[in-house]
C-alpha cells in the first residue's frame, strides 16, 4: 500500500493544514462553517458544498429538483440522499419526480 505525500499548506486566513491532493479546501475554514443548525448541518462538507455551489440552501430550494440531478452534483453522493429525503419530509416537501 503507498501513501500520498501531504503537503504542508496555508489558507487565506492563516490556518495550516496538510494535503496530499489538489483541494484547495482548508479543513480548519470547513468547520467553521458549518452551520450549527438546518438540513445543511446534517451533511458532509462535500455534500453541503456541492448544494450551496448550485445555489441550494434552504429545503425548497432543495424541492426543485429531482434525486438524480442531485447526485449529479459534484460532492454529492448516495449517502446523502436518505438524509436529505427525511429532511424534506420533516419539512412536507419532497423531490421533484
Amino acid at each position: 500500500m503507498t501513501t500520498s505525500k501531504k503537503n504542508l499548506r496555508t489558507c487565506e486566513k492563516g490556518h495550516k493544514y496538510h494535503k496530499s491532493s489538489d483541494c484547495p479546501t482548508c479543513p480548519v475554514c470547513e468547520q467553521e462553517r458549518k452551520p450549527d443548525t438546518g438540513f445543511l448541518s446534517l451533511l458532509s462538507a462535500p455534500a453541503r458544498r456541492a448544494l450551496e455551489n448550485n445555489g441550494i440552501n434552504s429545503l425548497h430550494q432543495l424541492s426543485t429538483y429531482s434525486e438524480k440531478e442531485i447526485l449529479k452534483f459534484h460532492g454529492m453522493g448516495p449517502a446523502s440522499l436518505p438524509i436529505l429525503r427525511d429532511a424534506l419530509e420533516t419539512g412536507g416537501l419532497s423531490f421533484k419526480d
